[in-house]
């Protein structure tokens, strides 16, 4: 009865050491559940204990390969521990691990020394290594490691020691299994935060486009309205100037005493001017209804492929050319990164030209006020890029400029908007611009500033499948 209440009491030990152990593993997958290195650890240092073992260590599937990932007693033999992590186990004979990994099963080797087919040079790593264990990791897809054992002495581990470290094997897969299903959730939710961030993108820029599209039918019949009555006030204050002229010519014969003709000739010098600056506002009027009936059209010229490197090149200098012509005095460094493998776009390269030479005209614009502001020190710089991406091109254009402020950058694209002064721009360039490439040829516009610092505009074409390959309008 003694020997048998000797047993018991071993037995109920037992037991408290492996729920006690299990409780601990427990605690460890749930505190540091995306830990596996601390819950491998525990396992091993809980299989090593309750297991009766020397050292215990843990392989875990990478790839096609499985890479030792902790080793508990390994200060009784250093050189094994090295050993295992330069040499991942592979299905095979030659290593315990590499037994279970083959059949899926517990393994035993009651003494590594005498063991044929292993082939680990136990001689120079552990001379106090004899007998080892090895449990499988099973998961529905098959064997995704192994809880390996070592004792100092052969023989074999008991059923119970290897039910114990079943169960821990067990755990194992448990925590191996949490973490791929995180994995797998945190994937899912970077792919769903991307696809909603690209979905807010769309619906800004169809919102924008529709937005774009009803001022540009507004502007056309604006324009349109507009310009009968405008030509006839500019047709006939030019000839209203000339007939000044004229009557001077007859009030010159007139018999006229000096200040009633001194009169005459002020008044009459006043009403020319006066019509004067009538022609002359006339004609900006005529210059913004031009470009607002150019804002509402839908396409211009010959749609046909083109060469985006050579569309850049051109648009560089005809931009360049233009502004040492308006200032002669203006100058500005320009620098080109044009990707050979650009290749060719389905576009109305006069379009794509026009939207060019507004952001470059901007750049211009933003460098000189810079310069103003700074003064010699500063150098303006605008670089133009252009770059294959397959499917589509991109196209950047990149001043060095005071940049754009944020309350500015979300009216930008808008009709009439301009922070020009009176006088130097109409605020329809960069919505034109937005048209052309969104409206008329399918891309993206996109702007990325620095305020003080500079202004990048992005531009995006389909290389043919965008709407820029539908027949253009009659």
């Amino acid at each position: 009865m003694l020997k048998e209440l000797h047993a018991r009491t071993d037995d109920l030990s037992e037991s408290l050491q492996l729920q006690t152990a299990t409780a601990d593993v427990l605690k460890v997958i749930s505190r540091s559940a995306f830990d596996l290195q601390a819950v491998f650890n525990t396992l091993v240092s809980s299989a090593v204990e309750l297991g009766g073992a020397l050292t215990g260590t843990i392989c875990v599937r990478d790839g096609d390969v499985f890479r030792y990932r902790d080793t508990i007693g390994a200060e009784h033999t250093s050189k094994l521990a090295q050993y295992l992590r330069d040499n991942p186990a592979t299905p095979g004979r030659s290593t315990i691990a590499g037994r279970v990994l083959l059949s899926g099963e517990v393994e035993r080797i009651p003494d590594c020394l005498v063991d044929p087919e292993y082939v680990v040079p136990m001689g120079s790593l552990a001379t106090n290594v004899r007998s080892l264990l090895g449990v499988p990791l099973l998961r529905n897809e098959g064997v995704e490691g192994a809880i390996i054992l070592t004792r100092g002495e052969p023989g074999h581990f008991t059923d119970r020691q290897v039910e114990i470290v079943q169960i821990f094997a067990d755990q194992a897969v448990i925590a191996l299994e949490n973490v791929r299903l995180f994995e797998e959730v945190r994937a899912r939710t970077k792919e769903l935060a991307v696809s909603l961030d690209d979905l807010q993108k769309a619906q800004d820029r169809l919102v924008q486009t529709e937005k774009l599209a009803s001022l540009g039918q507004l502007t056309a019949g604006i324009a349109h309205e507009i310009k009968n009555p405008l030509n006839f006030v500019n047709n006939f204050s030019a000839l209203s100037a000339e007939l000044v002229g004229e009557m001077n010519d007859v009030l010159a014969k007139a018999a006229l005493d000096k200040p009633t003709r001194d009169e005459l000739d002020d008044l009459a010098q006043m009403l020319k001017s006066n019509l004067e600056k009538v022609v002359q506002h006339g004609k900006r009027a005529d210059s913004i209804v031009k470009n607002m009936l150019q804002h509402s059209r839908e396409g211009s010229g010959e749609h046909r492929p083109a060469d985006i490197n050579a569309l850049v090149e051109e648009s560089l200098n005809l931009a360049y050319h233009g502004a040492r012509a308006e200032k002669p005095g203006f100058n500005i460094t320009l620098k080109r990164d044009l990707d050979p493998h650009a290749g060719a776009v389905e576009l109305y390269p006069q379009e794509i030209t026009r939207a060019l030479l507004n952001l470059i005209s901007n750049g211009f614009y933003a460098t000189t006020r810079r310069k103003s502001e700074e003064g010699e020190t500063f150098e303006p710089v605008l670089i133009a890029v252009t770059k294959n991406l397959g499917k589509t091109v991109e196209i950047r254009i990149r001043d060095n400029g005071p940049g754009i402020p944020p309350d500015v950058r979300e009216k930008m694209f808008n009709p009439f908007f301009t922070t020009k002064p009176t006088g130097e721009g109409t605020g329809l360039g960069l919505s034109m611009t937005h048209d052309i490439v969104v409206k008329q040829h399918g891309g993206r516009i996109d702007v990325e500033t620095e305020p003080g610092a500079f202004t990048e505009f992005i531009i995006t074409l389909p290389r043919g499948n965008g709407t820029a390959a539908r027949s253009k309008p009659e």
